[in-house]
């Protein structure tokens, strides 16, 4: 890269030791602690810099990407995810839980609104704010993106926001779609374990997401 993309690039993607939210950086210490082979930093974006398709969640799993520094792996929601991109053609290889099995994404990028794994999986609405930025610039690096999924309506909302836009802007709910400035934003529920296992997101309903994304960025 050229000094000035990776300036660029700098802007999108949090330093590993990102001092910004108390809150996360004292998580972050604690983890280190108890577990100091983990990567215990913020989740770097993964994927094709040049992809139409990005898909957004809302933050890293302790045991998941805080763990192996790969967004959705590691964790039960990344099982889903990654055998529906691999079933749409957005990934190739092979999904193995870790980030040196090889798997790659195809015209697809993957990030978080938060890069750095919160207490209790729920961030809190400053840390979401204060790393807006981040995600803002993530996206505006993104060349070719004409479709954006997000993972659940916060995720849906940061999106919105990042696009300077207000988060009232789309509807949520699963299913969802709307236009956010230039690209279609598909809202779903989020591919966890506590959606999967009470029925409320099935892989059929989760794999008709990305059944439509392809169909979008095609067009």
């Amino acid at each position: 890269m050229r000094t000035s993309e990776l300036l660029t690039e700098a802007a999108a993607e949090p330093p590993r030791d990102c001092p910004l939210c108390p809150r996360l950086v004292a998580y972050r210490a604690a983890n280190r602690q108890a577990h100091p082979d983990w990567w215990n930093g913020p989740a770097p974006s993964f994927g094709d810099r040049n992809a139409r398709l990005a898909v957004v969640g809302l933050a890293p799993g302790r045991m998941g990407a805080n763990r192996t520094g790969r967004p959705f792996t590691g964790d039960f929601a990344g099982v889903l995810l990654f055998d529906t991109l691999l079933k749409l053609g957005f990934a190739r290889g092979r999904y193995e839980a870790r980030p040196d099995d090889g798997l790659e994404l195809v015209d697809c990028l993957i990030t978080n609104a938060v890069r750095c794994a919160p207490p209790g999986n729920k961030p809190e609405t400053s840390e979401e704010n204060t790393c807006r930025p981040f995600l803002t610039e993530r996206l505006d690096l993104l060349p070719n993106l004409k479709v954006i999924v997000t993972l659940g309506d916060v995720s849906r909302r940061n999106v919105l926001k990042a696009l300077g836009l207000k988060a009232s802007a789309g509807v949520g709910g699963h299913g969802s779609e709307f236009q956010a400035g230039p690209y279609t934003v598909i809202n779903s529920y989020h591919c966890s374990r506590l959606n999967t296992n009470t029925g409320r997101l099935t892989p059929a309903m989760f794999e008709d997401i990305f059944v439509r994304a392809r169909a979008l960025i095609e067009a």
